[in-house]
């Protein structure tokens, strides 16, 4: 089944380690931007050197005349550094943000953050800049892995809304039961800002399950056995991969979803492949 309309979609990305890596990630999000993405989001790293490279890959994309999504967390962050840091994206023409928690590490000599969480965060961008950037939060269908209870982490997440975000993506899931029950959790609560899916093709079973254990997401039983199936078989990984994200996504749309936020990993194919599927 082939959707067939104009649903918007937005990709993110994450700065490459090296100069070559940038000149791949520019090839990339140049293909990409043929599909008519409304925003590129690009990750932030949990330490100096990477989190500068989410400025460069910024600019390097708005130069290109791509629209650039700065990611931005809690981690090794300062009020001070904060406002640099957000005067540095005015000057690019940035009017866009995520704003995430992140993954506060605590090494020697690192300043772990002022900020405890995304809602900390989320009010004092707020009071910097007022409403010149867009703010887009994160959200969990299955939950934020630290959260005690459904309720509370539903409570952390209306906070990131009443601080002053404008909307959200989801963690990634392959479970759309979870997405559905949690947006009728956020109607209850009279949260009404748009909530993207977030999807997250399948094309190297390993790291999906490497990223899995680190953020939470859930892969079903269902799915580990269908994958596990071919795991010494890349190619077949990737074709079963394509078809179940495909059909994710076309359930997800006819139950209504505004918008889908792919997590492209910094490939091309698997994107372009499902993108295609769905006839958007």
């Amino acid at each position: 089944m082939q959707v067939k309309s104009k649903v918007p979609v937005s990709f993110e990305v994450f700065p490459p380690k090296t100069l070559n890596g940038f000149r791949k990630l520019n090839e990339t999000c140049a293909q990409l931007q043929e599909l008519g993405p409304r925003f590129f989001s690009v990750t932030f790293g949990a330490i100096g050197a990477h989190q500068l490279k989410t400025l460069v890959a910024v600019r390097s994309l708005a130069r290109n005349d791509i629209t650039a999504v700065p990611h931005l967390s809690c981690v090794n962050m300062t009020a001070e550094r904060l406002e640099r840091i957000l005067h540095r994206y005015m000057e690019f023409g940035v009017r866009h943000l995520v704003v995430i928690r992140g993954d506060l590490v605590t090494d020697k000599g690192m300043v772990v953050s002022e900020f405890k969480y995304a809602s900390d965060l989320i009010a004092h961008i707020r009071k910097i800049s007022g409403n010149y950037f867009h703010i887009t939060a994160a959200a969990y269908p299955e939950f934020h892995p630290e959260a005690k209870d459904s309720e509370q982490d539903l409570m952390h997440f209306k906070r990131k809304i009443d601080a002053g975000a404008d909307s959200a993506i989801t963690q990634f899931f392959y479970n759309c039961d979870a997405y559905a029950r949690f947006l009728e959790s956020c109607h209850q609560l009279e949260i009404k800002v748009p909530i993207i899916p977030g999807i997250m093709p399948i094309n190297d079973y390993a790291r999906l399950l490497r990223i899995s254990a680190s953020c939470g997401a859930e892969i079903p039983l269902w799915l580990r056995k269908r994958l596990e199936l071919y795991a010494s078989d890349p190619q077949s990984i990737q074709s079963l991969g394509i078809e179940i994200v495909t059909k994710l996504c076309e359930r997800l749309l006819s139950e209504g979803a505004a918008a889908l936020h792919f997590y492209t990993l910094n490939q091309l194919d698997p994107v372009r492949t499902i993108h295609g599927n769905l006839g958007l």
